[in-house]
C-alpha cells in the first residue's frame, strides 16, 4: 500500500516550520512513501527554504518529496517531483518533465489530483506517475465538512479508468475506511488529517 502525505497549511510561522520538519522526519521514520509540501499561504522564498529543509531530511531515506504546483521550486530545492492540481491551466506532467529536463535535473515523479473519471483517464493518458483521486468520503476545511464524499464506487471506476496508473484514495480517509478504498482498487491512500501528529494529552 502507497501512503501519501499532504502537509497542513500551517508552517507560516517559525513554530508550524519546525513542526512540519518534525513531521517529515516521523513520516519517513514510520515509512510513508510520499510527502506532498502543500503551503499556499508561504512566499516563494519561504517556501523554497522550507522545501529545502524537507529535502534534506529526506535525503537519505524512502520518502519522496514532492511540491505542490511549483516545478521551479522543487527543481531549487532538489526535491523528487511536482504534485499538479485539477485547476483550469494547470501544467500537464509532459510540462513538467520538460522544465526538470531544462534545467538539468533529475526526472521528476509527478502526482495529479483528480475528481472525474475524465480527468483520470486524461491524467493516465499523459503519463501521470500516480493520480490522487476524491473526496472518496468527504473535504474539510477548517474542521467543517464541505463536500460530501462521491464514495467507493466512484473509486473503483476511476482505478479502472486509470489503467497502470496507481490511484491513491483522498479525503476523509481513517485507519477502518482504508481497507475498503484498497478493496475497491486504491493502490493506497493520501491525505491530510490520516497522517497528521498525534494529539497531545
Amino acid at each position: 500500500m502507497l501512503r501519501y502525505a499532504i502537509t497542513d497549511g500551517s508552517a507560516a510561522s517559525p513554530e508550524g516550520h519546525a513542526r512540519l520538519l518534525e513531521d517529515a522526519r516521523r513520516w519517513a521514520a514510520d515509512g510513508v512513501d510520499f510527502v506532498q509540501l502543500r503551503e499556499p499561504s508561504l512566499e516563494p522564498g519561504a517556501l523554497l527554504a522550507l522545501a529545502t529543509s524537507i529535502a534534506k531530511t529526506l535525503h537519505t531515506t524512502h520518502t519522496k518529496l514532492l511540491i505542490n504546483s511549483r516545478p521551479d521550486i522543487a527543481i531549487a530545492a532538489n526535491a523528487d517531483g511536482v504534485h499538479l492540481t485539477a485547476r483550469p491551466g494547470e501544467l500537464t506532467p509532459a510540462q513538467v518533465r520538460t522544465v526538470f529536463a531544462a534545467a538539468g535535473a533529475t526526472p521528476p515523479l509527478v502526482s495529479v489530483s483528480c475528481h472525474t473519471l475524465a480527468e483520470v483517464t486524461r491524467a493516465s493518458q499523459a503519463a501521470a506517475d500516480l493520480i490522487l483521486f476524491g473526496p472518496i468520503f468527504e473535504k474539510r476545511i477548517h474542521g467543517a465538512v464541505v463536500v460530501q464524499g462521491i464514495g467507493l464506487e466512484a473509486l473503483a471506476q476511476a482505478s479502472r479508468a486509470a489503467a497502470t496508473t496507481p490511484v491513491l484514495a483522498l479525503g476523509g480517509l481513517t485507519p477502518q475506511t482504508t481497507p475498503a478504498c484498497l478493496s475497491a482498487g486504491a493502490a493506497g491512500i493520501a491525505g491530510i488529517r490520516i497522517f497528521a501528529r498525534p494529539s497531545t494529552p
